[in-house]
């Protein structure tokens, strides 16, 4: 169904095309519509639903496509692979490789809010997959251009799973070869302003496996899952 307003309807086109799709697409454009509707243009017809959607859509994309690439890996890998691939921050950079902000409507102080920009273009990008999987009931019109995006980024990540997350890694990890997971115990060891303030152990069913410090509980927490992450995957 085309939309009554002609330039809203062009301008839906234009993104279309940027994602590559063929111009006869059977693409839903009143859902397209509602999924680049940020709640302060619409308090009543925005993305919020369709993102709740998107969510399992694009882990659903997500993982056909590395058990296809990857098919070797353990079930636990591919969890980790695909927590970062699917982050806020991944999905944010490819909404934004389509330029997505310029076809979200939203009102001025959610323009005007720079700060929230990265988990508005998330949310958006989310939305979208979920109107463009609706339009088919199939990933038909998803994978074609997000494959492109997913194969650098799961390559990147295989050489270096933590990325800056090492927490999320040695989460992942320690779920898929010990069925537990890791405990902190962290307490203030140093004086305020320090670069050690925050001392942070982690055992893993009743074993210290590492310590880190750090000037805050969440630096030294990082630090220590950076020691345990890579002498449980036997780096040096």
């Amino acid at each position: 169904m085309i939309l009554p307003d002609p330039r809203r309807q062009k301008q839906l086109q234009q993104f279309v095309q940027r994602l590559g799709l063929p111009e006869q697409a059977p693409v839903q454009w009143r859902l397209l519509d509602i999924a680049l509707t940020h709640a302060t243009f619409s308090a009543e017809t925005n993305y919020e639903q369709l993102e709740f959607v998107g969510d399992a859509v694009v882990k659903l994309a997500s993982a056909e496509f590395l058990l296809e690439t990857y098919p070797d890996c353990t079930a636990g890998e591919l969890t980790a692979v695909r927590s970062i691939v699917v982050s806020d921050r991944i999905l944010a950079q490819i909404a934004d490789s389509y330029n997505l902000g310029r076809y979200l409507l939203m009102g001025n102080s959610a323009a005007g809010d720079r700060s929230g920009q990265e988990s508005r273009l998330a949310a958006a990008f989310e939305a979208v997959l979920a109107a463009l999987y609706l339009s088919t009931h199939t990933l038909a019109l998803i994978r074609p251009w997000l494959d492109s995006h997913f194969q650098p980024l799961a390559e990147e990540v295989r050489q270096d799973p933590a990325l800056q997350n090492y927490k999320g890694a040695l989460q992942e990890w320690t779920s898929a070869h010990f069925k537990a997971m890791p405990e902190y115990l962290t307490q203030e060891t140093g004086p305020h302003g320090d670069a050690h303030r925050f001392t942070a152990e982690i055992w893993v069913k009743g074993e210290r496996i590492a310590e880190g410090t750090g000037p805050s509980k969440k630096t030294a927490e990082q630090a220590a899952a950076q020691v345990a992450f890579l002498k449980l995957r036997g780096e040096p």
